[in-house]
């Protein structure tokens, strides 16, 4: 009788699937995962509806995450530069791919990305399983294609059984990838720092230092840095130094407004302390040095946020208000997230085993 369910559900499986698969968990062999959403989170992705977490469907991603045949030549994979240990970014100004090719941009964080509307600099990816394609192509990151992807695949048994375990049957597909992929870094929730730890009154509290910290923080940079995530995920000007890279724009390269030019989406600051340089090609070796910066003055433009330009474009700020202001986002370090391997995909492999 089991085996029958089986392969009737693996039949409706492939019935149902267009270009765009609607997976669902084949049986009791491959649960939805339950995401640990913390409280005071903002509202998920809606793309995750479809595409929720599964216990084969996870594990398969962050194999595939780790997987250097993503790139043409083998030798780098989406890990080479979001390094857990930096909180899933690196310490490059700028990302290095293939052959030691530099990108246009910093490297962003991958965290909390379930909670996410917008993806990348530009905000020019909504879903995020429309996001693996792009390094996948990119000259200067993996410079590969997603059919060498899954040619070199298909001859690898461990990724057939992974994708028959995630999916009901072995086919590689594109979709595939980039879904399981997806699944993975849905399921990479950052929420036990120490601030954290303190608002769920764990027997933790600031420092002199740090409470000073949180409340200039959240007069000083709560409108743009706001809720449990630390940014309103808005698009901004502030006036940082503009990447001399013609092919850059900022939102504009996605809205092609005039308006919208080197507007940039503000970043978490979330484990900020792990992801050094800062800015959207890096332009600031520590948190120190972006403060000083918006306390010194930030470059004038017509679009420049009304935060700077009502205030004389700048931030005043005293050296303790700079020093206080890092002790408080020293507490958004989450040392789990960075140090201990996915909770989610330990418990699968030992299953497995």
């Amino acid at each position: 009788m089991k085996k029958i369910l089986f392969v009737f559900s693996i039949f409706l499986l492939l019935i149902g699937c267009n270009k765009e698969e609607v997976i669902h968990p084949v049986l009791h062999d491959n649960p939805e995962i339950p995401l640990n959403i913390p409280t005071g989170f903002p509202t998920l992705n809606s793309a995750i509806k479809k595409n929720m977490p599964t216990k084969y469907g996870v594990l398969l991603g962050e194999q595939l995450f780790n997987e250097k045949k993503l790139s043409g030549n083998n030798t780098i994979s989406c890990a080479s530069c979001h390094n857990q240990a930096m909180a899933f970014a690196d310490h490059n100004p700028k990302a290095v791919g293939i052959n030691n090719r530099i990108g246009l941009r910093n490297t962003p964080a991958i965290q909390n990305m379930a909670f996410m509307q917008f993806y990348n600099w530009d905000g020019n990816i909504l879903k995020l399983e429309n996001q693996p394609l792009v390094p996948i192509i990119t000259h200067e990151e993996m410079n590969s294609s997603i059919l060498e992807i899954i040619r070199k695949l298909e001859h690898d048994q461990e990724y057939a059984d992974l994708f028959f375990k995630a999916f009901g049957n072995a086919e590689i597909t594109a979709d595939r990838i980039y879904r399981s992929i997806a699944q993975y870094m849905y399921s990479l929730i950052s929420f036990n720092s120490k601030y954290d730890r303190i608002k769920r009154s764990e027997h933790e509290s600031f420092t002199t230092s740090e409470a000073r910290g949180y409340a200039i923080f959240k007069v000083k940079c709560a409108t743009c840095h706001s809720g449990e995530l630390f940014t309103d995920q808005s698009f901004r000007n502030i006036g940082f130094p503009v990447n001399p890279s013609p092919e850059e724009a900022g939102r504009a390269r996605v809205t092609g407004k005039v308006e919208d030019y080197m507007r940039f989406r503000v970043p978490s600051l979330r484990n900020a302390a792990y992801t050094a340089p800062y800015g959207s090609f890096g332009q600031f070796p520590t948190l120190k040095s972006v403060l000083d910066y918006m306390n010194k003055g930030v470059i004038v433009a017509e679009n420049l946020d009304p935060l700077f330009k009502n205030n004389d474009n700048r931030i005043e700020l005293s050296e303790q208000d700079k020093i206080d202001i890092i002790s408080f986002i020293n507490t958004l370090s989450d040392k789990q997230f960075v140090t201990e391997k996915n909770d989610q995909t330990e418990q699968i492999s030992a299953d497995s085993n």
